[in-house]
């Protein structure tokens, strides 16, 4: 199981591919296969059959994209960032939590 630099909720640019430029909010994280899902980008067209659950047709989904092609955008400054690692204090503990290269500001909350 990969550790991967972007978590469920975190806003992306893609890198690569046919979506490159887009920004969309990431709805699923496959950390065993190092991909993510990007909401509204990649749209792959699915055929199903009918069942009692599934309505028979052509239907559209987001397909999974490797985390390496794609790049978190920091909310503070809204530029596209790398990501460090910043210790934090937290009951007597030292936590390390995710933080913009550029602006310094922590991702995690």
């Amino acid at each position: 199981m990969a550790k991967l630099h972007v978590k469920k909720g975190d806003r992306v640019l893609i890198l690569t591919g046919k979506e490159k430029g887009k920004k969309g909010k990431i709805i699923r994280v496959l950390p065993a296969k190092g991909r993510v899902v990007v909401e509204g980008l990649n749209i792959v067209k699915k055929h199903a059959r009918a069942t009692q659950r599934v309505q028979a047709g052509i239907h559209e989904q987001e397909a999974p994209i490797d985390s390496s092609n794609v790049m978190v955008i920091c909310p503070s400054c809204k530029e596209p960032t790398r990501i460090k690692k910043s210790p934090v204090q937290k009951e007597e503990k030292t936590v390390w939590l995710r933080a913009c290269k550029k602006c310094g500001e922590l991702l995690d909350k």
